[in-house]
């Protein structure tokens, strides 16, 4: 039996790596490395994420992470997702961990480059009864009557209603847990999906091709999205979140760098359960987050007396222990979150920051002298980085 299953996947290969060859910020032969590699993690991602698709028998799959990266994916969240049918009941149980944050959100349609998947719920653990063991669960289906208006245990499927996320965001690596949580669609208990078939699967590997062109195509547009002409080297005053996230703020910007400058940003720490900041490429992913220092969360970095941290971007190592770093990249996205909000992130309460020669960050650095670090304590810190992830993974 002779056919080519394969062939749309094939072709969308070819396709993408012209894409990742061409794209607007690729100018040296490492950003050439940097987008195949994140060629990698998309198509992992889109298969992993296809091979989960089957909406009559959905569970959550985890297909964000270090090496399927999208959508400038937090370093300090574990993301979750299931697929959804808007005429469907299903069941939610988890158990609630220590980390500093656990929200869900129910969303509608695709991101591509042209639309920005719509978001039908978003709330987090706080909305759910959770016993004293930290347990909980809720119900999802289509309306059944006014009684589910306001009912905390059942989350109405609005049509066009196509996944659920679930994010679990750690605030201190070393230290907090993970839960627990499991999906599962009541109809279809006990009974398993149909066997493969050839239609089946020239079908699944046509549509692999059209989500991968479309992954890449839409993640290079988002910076455009949310950016569009704001000046390089600032970051927008702190804001609600695009997409539904009602307890998160954010502020981010682009930078732009040479190897003789640094960036100092200055902010408060907020008192809300999770702060965090993070670098990102222009493919709208995470840098290295385990092996180098790209992020900092409020728990994680050095807050001086008065209650400051002070961050430093730069591509030589300063010497400091809250410096992030630029790993070769002259341009890319940086941006701070703020969760669990009970109120607004207030302009006092955001960023601010300084372009500054970096031969001069001694004086430019306020509390410099208290945040020096060694070379040896500077691998201590990114040796207990890669310790505390590795036993994030496995919680």
């Amino acid at each position: 039996m002779t056919g080519n299953a394969t062939g749309p996947l094939a072709a969308a290969l070819a396709e993408a790596e012209e894409i990742i060859r061409q794209a607007p910020h690729v100018r040296t032969e490492a950003d050439v490395a940097e987008g195949l590699e994140y060629l990698l993690g998309t198509l992992r991602g889109v298969i992993e994420g296809g091979q989960h698709r089957g909406r009559t028998h959905p569970q959550l799959f985890e297909a964000t992470g270090p090496y399927t990266k999208m959508g400038l994916d937090n370093p300090d969240t574990l993301y979750f997702y299931a697929n959804l049918t808007d005429d469907a009941e299903y069941v939610v149980e988890g158990r609630r961990g220590t980390t500093a944050d656990l929200s869900f959100q129910v969303m509608a349609g695709n991101y591509s480059a042209d639309e920005r998947a719509a978001s039908h719920a978003a709330f987090d653990d706080r909305a759910l009864k959770i016993d004293a063991d930290g347990r909980y669960s809720f119900r999802m289906g289509p309306a059944r009557n006014d009684d589910d208006k306001g009912d905390p245990g059942y989350v109405v499927l609005h049509p066009g209603s196509s996944m659920i996320a679930v994010r679990e965001v750690f605030s201190d690596w070393a230290v907090e847990e993970a839960g627990s949580a499991t999906l599962r669609r009541v109809d279809a208990a006990g009974t398993a999906p149909g066997p493969a078939t050839v239609a089946g699967q020239e079908k699944f590997y046509a549509k692999l091709a059209e989500a991968l062109i479309g992954r890449l195509q839409t993640w290079l547009a988002f910076p455009g999205w949310f950016f569009g002409d704001q000046e390089r080297n600032t970051l927008y005053t702190p804001r609600s979140t695009p997409g539904g996230l009602t307890t998160q703020y954010s502020s981010a910007g682009i930078f732009e760098l040479s190897p003789d400058e640094a960036m100092v940003i200055s902010a408060p720490v907020a008192g809300v359960p999770y702060q965090g900041f993070q670098l990102g490429s222009m493919w709208y992913a995470s840098l290295d987050y385990v092996h180098h220092q790209t992020s900092l969360t409020a728990d994680q970095a050095h807050v001086d007396s008065d209650g400051m941290i002070h961050l430093v971007l730069s591509e030589q190592d300063p010497g400091l222990a809250n410096w992030l770093e630029l790993l070769g990249h002259r341009e890319g996205i940086m941006q701070f979150r703020w969760q669990r909000v009970d109120g607004p992130i207030t302009p006092e309460l955001g960023p601010t920051l300084k372009v500054v020669p970096f031969d001069s960050l001694a004086d430019e650095v306020p509390g410099y002298v208290g945040q020096r670090v060694s070379l040896e304590q500077w691998r201590e810190r990114i040796a207990a980085r890669q310790q505390a992830f590795a036993r994030r993974g496995l919680s």
